[in-house]
């Protein structure tokens, strides 16, 4: 169980190293167990007459002491005591991800949560490739048929990942929380909204078990689905044209779950909206694509005797393509690009804003690379209750050109969510 979502660089000819790190400790009731288990790692690897090669990989994990208090309502930012994983079973030489190939294709488990569960919450994670590594930018179906570009990717610019219960919708595109103690069979299933091949999908379900209690009891009161509603503007003249594109989600849940701690009646709301507009110029040499998301993830719990926090994310996320295409003839083309991506996330009295740029042009001839220079900048501030950090780290093709970090807290106040250094 657990995910890790990587892509390969680019190699030169004398290779390339690269790495990550990621924050386990959610996992601790799994790593810790008493028994041999599995850990599953798996790369593809593009084989054809440039870049075929062989990966050297190396896999470390870290333990650290640490002494928790008990924090009850504290979400996943506590361990849970068990992590129930959603993907393929082993044994398998091909990853352990869903493959979810198009709209209409839905992975589905069955599954059975122990009867003294009192919280769960599910985690999601996604890698989409293919016909959709570029879905933010995929025109509307009308402008393929229209210039009969068979090629093309399509579908539109929008897409949603759907985690459904028992055939009833919980959750779209981010965790949320749901609790069923009944200690019967369960099937949750996972889709993408006009998907095309291929979106990697799978799932780790963390449960807080009652170890005063062999069972708890539960009912949900309340569940609200407010339609997907999607609106586009389509514009068509040739290879050109001008596309805008937008949807609003809505889930709403209410339930109580009776444990040893007391009666924790909890209501979660999600409200998605979506914008993309987009411009191919130039007979669709020219592509310029603006993006912005915003999502509102709330989960409000009430306990007799306990002051429980109210779990609140407000995120937004924004995307911003300029891509011009030009040939000049004798096989070679050249591609300019310019590219604006980061997020804002304010939760509970923590900030975070990582904003991306990056830059260059790229000259190909008979399908290879021949010339190009690219150049990115991130900074990366969080501004946390008791903590801060600041990165800024600036590169032009290989070469590091600065990096600072830094630990000082802005305390100035904000209302809104802002882009920007």
């Amino acid at each position: 169980s657990g995910a890790s979502r990587s892509c390969t660089a680019e190699p030169k000819a004398t290779g390339i190293v690269w790495s990550g790190k990621k924050d386990v400790t959610q996992y601790s009731s799994l790593l810790l167990m008493n028994k041999t288990q599995t850990l599953a790692v798996y790369m593809g690897n593009l084989v054809d007459q440039t870049y075929t090669g062989v990966y050297h990989v190396n896999v470390s994990l870290y333990f650290y002491p640490a002494v928790e208090k008990v924090n009850l309502g504290s979400g996943i930012g506590s361990k849970a005591d068990l992590i129930m994983p959603f993907s393929k079973d082993l044994p398998l030489n091909d990853g352990l991800w869903y493959k979810i190939e198009n709209s209409t294709d839905i992975k589905v488990k069955e599954f059975e949560i122990p009867q003294n569960v009192y919280q769960a919450v599910l985690e999601v994670y996604v890698s989409f490739h293919e016909n959709d590594e570029f879905w933010y930018g995929n025109p509307p179906s009308e402008y393929i048929i229209a210039n009969n570009l068979t090629t093309l990717p399509g579908n539109g610019p929008f897409r949603e990942v759907l985690v459904t219960l028992d055939g009833e919708l919980v959750g779209a595109i981010w965790p949320f929380t749901v609790v069923y103690t009944d200690g019967k069979s369960h099937k949750l299933s996972f889709s993408v909204t006009n998907a095309l091949n291929v979106w990697y999908i799978d799932a780790n379900l963390h449960p807080w078990l009652d170890c005063k209690s062999s069972k708890t009891k539960g009912k949900l009161l309340h569940h609200s689905i407010a339609p997907l509603s999607v609106s586009s503007v389509i514009d068509v003249e040739g290879l050109n044209g001008t596309f805008v594109t937008k949807a609003t989600r809505s889930i709403s849940s209410t339930g109580w779950i009776k444990s040893s701690y007391g009666t924790i009646t909890t209501k979660s709301t999600q409200d998605l909206s979506y914008r993309n507009s987009m411009v191919m110029a130039k007979d669709g040499n020219l592509h310029i694509v603006n993006q912005k998301i915003h999502f509102d993830d709330r989960v409000h719990s009430k306990m007799p005797g306990f002051n429980l926090k109210p779990k609140k994310s407000l995120k937004r996320f924004v995307f911003n393509i300029y891509s011009d295409y030009i040939n000049q003839g004798n096989g070679t083309s050249l591609t300019v690009a310019n590219v604006t991506l980061g997020f804002n996330e304010k939760k509970f009295k923590d900030k975070v804003r990582n904003w991306q740029k990056g830059n260059g042009f790229m000259v190909v001839k008979d399908h290879l690379v021949v010339n190009g220079v690219g150049n990115t900048q991130q900074i990366y501030k969080y501004d946390g209750f008791k903590s801060c950090y600041y990165r800024n780290v600036s590169s032009s093709n290989f070469t590091i050109l600065y990096d600072e970090i830094g630990y000082t807290c802005s305390r100035r106040a904000k209302h809104h969510l802002d882009y920007g250094p």
